[in-house]
């Protein structure tokens, strides 16, 4: 009699200690599963507050004419023009981590056609990158274009600069980013000068 009253209370024992431990994996499935579901609301919230993407802008905070000469060579008859454009830049990053541009080039345009052209070296920019190009004049484009003549004689030369970057910023993935800038902008041949500028400004995601 006492020996079967062991063996029930063994197995009820037994039986005990195995609802225990299935209550218990149970319960750290649960700690687990909620965990998970947890972080990932966080990265989400995170992603589209805090560490959501903004778009990188590039703006032409200057431009300015150098070493503007022109001159008539009445022998030939031949025509000599030549000047440089100091542009000076900033490329913006609004976003929380740093955002990297691959190399690139700045256009000098005259009327649509590429006068002109310079580097841009490779970077980063995590808020405010300030950057200095000198567009320098490849005369001879330039000269052969015939309304050149016709602006010249009416006293200033329409020009526009053109800078695009491409880039890419990391928030929890990596995008892919693209910025240009476009200035428009006269040459006034009397004063040297530039004057009437307007700048637009285009970026993507």
């Amino acid at each position: 009699m006492e020996t079967e009253i062991k063996k029930l209370q063994i197995e009820e024992n037994r039986a005990i200690c195995g609802y225990r431990r299935k209550s218990r994996c149970r319960w750290i499935c649960f700690c687990l599963i909620v965990t998970i579901v947890a972080l990932a609301l966080l990265i989400l919230i995170l992603a589209l507050t805090v560490f959501k993407a903004r778009r990188p802008v590039t703006t032409v905070d200057s431009v300015a004419l150098r070493n503007f000469n022109f001159g008539f060579d009445l022998t030939r008859p031949n025509f000599n023009l030549n000047f440089s454009i100091a542009t000076a830049i900033s490329v913006y990053n609004p976003n929380r981590v740093g955002f990297s541009y691959s190399g690139s080039t700045a256009v000098l345009r005259y009327r649509g056609k590429e006068v002109g052209l310079v580097p841009v070296p490779a970077g980063a920019a995590r808020g405010t990158e300030p950057m200095n190009l000198t567009l320098t004049l490849m005369a001879d484009r330039l000269i052969s274009d015939s309304n050149l003549y016709t602006d010249f004689i009416g006293g200033a030369i329409p020009m526009e600069t053109y800078i695009h970057l491409r880039g890419k910023v990391r928030i929890v993935f990596l995008i892919h980013v693209v910025t240009t800038s476009t200035c428009d902008f006269q040459i006034f041949i009397g004063n040297r000068t530039i004057s009437d500028q307007q700048c637009r400004y285009r970026n993507s995601l």
